[in-house]
């Protein structure tokens, strides 16, 4: 008896045991068994508004093996960009799939972000658990607190310390943009000027305060508002900017005779101009700029076109460029991360300040209203600074 139930046991399957969770951890996050990776994410399947098609999902994530890299997101900012590409307006289209589960192809949001590796299979060369990362290119879908990738679609952050995840989930879009638009257009020197309109924006903060550490001076435009104009005046000022006016000073009639003041009688030369808002307004900033200069577009927050002037092409011969910091990412791998590096050092070093920021925690219990309201907002007036998902321990 005792021989056959010992040979009935031995045959029997071996069957892995399963794990134990608290009541506790169970609260805090979901755990499978065999080391594979909860993971949430904001996602759509179709282009709209925010609040009609963003929805939260949650899916598995096998662990890392092969060439895989397993990363977690530590912070995602929400930019217009995002917004717009969910809109299906933007010209960098997201990624849909059905890797994360669904029966129908869903892309996941967000563009910008930075995160931790914390798993990395045997044929990963240039990361590991640890490594700080951020996207090499626009619609990789960065509102979600799990991803699994290939490291070619990964930057290395090289020195993480004395950085913050929102200094470095920030740097790759708005402080690379201005930086590459001061460098890249214009043959500017010491003492020369430029313009800009959505000066408080994170690209125009961005060029301030790079323009003043490399001795470039700033004219600055804001939009008027009921109030605070005067308050966010200051604000850029301490920033670096020497001059701020609203959009409405800027089409007076007399501006171009305050420019003549502030440039002493048009010596110091005006050689770039940079617009993120489009329309006529655009039109009172080329006016300005000295011959042969060049104005940027980046943006076109107004919807509204960039009117070319004839005169200005004829006889100063304006130059009117186009930039979008994606495409130049993706021509651009060593210059891009040479100036994330650089930007980085110039934080670390306190040269280069944070942008204004809401934080929006999202942790694992953080309901898809209060997310999907955060994107939704972006788009509804006034903001004390730019949202930003900020992962708990999920």
């Amino acid at each position: 008896m005792a021989t056959k139930r010992a040979l009935k046991t031995a045959a029997r399957p071996l069957i892995p045991a399963t794990p134990r969770i608290s009541h506790t951890s169970l609260q805090c996050r979901a755990i499978s068994a065999y080391g594979y990776e909860q993971a949430k994410a904001l996602v759509f399947d179709s282009y709209g508004e925010p609040k009609d098609k963003l929805r939260l999902h949650g899916h598995s994530i096998s662990p890392a093996h092969s060439n895989k890299v397993t990363i977690r997101f530590l912070a995602s900012p929400i930019n217009p960009a995002d917004i717009n590409q969910l809109q299906g307006v933007y010209p960098s289209k997201p990624t849909f799939t059905t890797d994360l589960g669904t029966p129908n192809p869903i892309a996941v949001g967000g563009n910008e972000g930075v995160a931790e590796v914390i798993s990395a299979g045997s044929g990963v060369k240039t990361l590991a658990k640890g490594d700080w990362v951020i996207m090499r290119a626009p619609g990789f879908g960065t509102w979600r607190t799990h991803a699994q990738t290939t490291e070619e679609h990964l930057l290395k952050i090289e020195d993480k310390s004395g950085i913050n995840a929102i200094q470095a989930g920030t740097v790759s879009i708005n402080p690379c943009t201005a930086y590459r638009m001061l460098k890249d257009f214009a043959t500017l020197k010491e003492g020369d000027w430029f313009i800009q309109n959505g000066a408080n924006s994170g690209v125009g903060r961005a060029a301030i305060q790079l323009g003043k550490l490399w001795g470039f001076k700033s004219i600055n435009v804001i939009r008027a508002r009921p109030e605070g104009s005067d308050a966010l005046k200051q604000e850029l000022q301490d920033l670096g900017a020497d001059v701020v006016v609203t959009d409405e000073e800027l089409q007076d009639r007399t501006f171009s005779e305050r420019v003549k003041e502030w440039t002493n009688g048009g010596r110091e030369k005006i050689r770039l101009g940079l617009n993120c808002v489009g329309g006529k307004p655009v039109n009172a900033m080329a006016k300005v700029l000295a011959s042969e200069g060049h104005l940027v577009t980046y943006g076109a927050m107004s919807k509204q076109p960039v009117q070319l002037p004839t005169g200005l092409l004829i006889f100063k011969n304006i130059h009117f460029d186009g930039f979008w910091v994606s495409k130049w990412s993706e021509r651009n791998y060593e210059d891009k991360k040479n100036t994330v590096k650089h930007v980085l050092d110039l934080t670390r070093e306190g040269k280069f300040k944070d942008i204004p920021v809401q934080e929006v925690k999202w942790e694992w219990e953080t309901k898809q209203d209060g997310l999907v309201d955060a994107v939704q907002g972006t788009l509804e007036g006034y903001r004390k600074g730019k949202g930003v998902f900020i992962f708990g321990k999920t």
